[in-house]
């Protein structure tokens, strides 16, 4: 019956009538293959395991030991609740590696885009390397702290809204960064410092 309804309900695996011994040797044998584990319960029998899990989700109308042993208290005690808590975890990574990426590429950008310009005068032959064609080392500097102070409130909504989470394998997510995230960062700062170099110019010249 428990194997038929397990098959029914899309469960690989089940545990009956574990003992609090035998879920936390289940959870260290998972952690042992480099798994990250998640745990819910609501008895004194589950804290053992809760604890050692690498998320620990207790019920809010479980026992105090269980609520202690766990990470976080599920407030409504639904334990489907551990899917939502794992999908926002992922949701968090992935909107810190997508940041992680943006930054790392617009910082090599902007330095490629502005140290030509700026070096020109003391190094000519610097100056082949200028291909944005920034109208001074002043501008160019200037330029790109204008370019930092946009650049970085309009990533806030982005962090605080998050990545939508999607169901992907790493190979895939690593390329998807690059591709929107990396790109997007090697090419913002060409792009934003042009034009705020050819502004501050226009606004001198004036």
């Amino acid at each position: 019956m428990r194997v038929r309804i397990t098959a029914e309900a899309g469960v690989d695996d089940f545990l009956a009538e574990a003992t609090p011994e035998d879920k936390l040797a289940y959870i260290r044998r998972e952690q042992a293959t480099g798994k990250l584990v998640a745990m819910c319960g609501d008895g004194t029998n589950d804290a053992p395991a809760l604890a050692q899990a690498d998320v620990g989700v207790a019920m809010n109308t479980g026992t105090q030991a269980a609520r202690e042993a766990g990470n976080m208290v599920d407030l409504d005690s639904d334990p489907t609740k551990l899917i939502e808590v794992v999908g926002l975890g992922k949701q968090l990574l992935m909107t810190r590696g997508s940041l992680t990426t943006f930054s790392i590429a617009n910082d090599v950008a902007k330095y490629f885009a502005i140290l030509p310009a700026i070096f020109a005068g003391l190094y000519p032959g610097l100056g082949a390397l200028n291909a944005m064609g920034l109208g001074s080392p002043e501008s160019a500097i200037l330029s790109a702290i204008i370019f930092n102070a946009l650049i970085i409130p309009a990533l806030v909504p982005l962090a605080l809204k998050g990545v939508a989470y999607r169901p992907v394998g790493a190979a895939a997510l690593l390329k998807r960064n690059l591709a929107v995230y990396g790109l997007g960062g090697l090419i913002a700062p060409f792009v934003g410092i042009k034009v705020i170099d050819m502004l501050v110019n226009a606004l001198l010249l004036v």
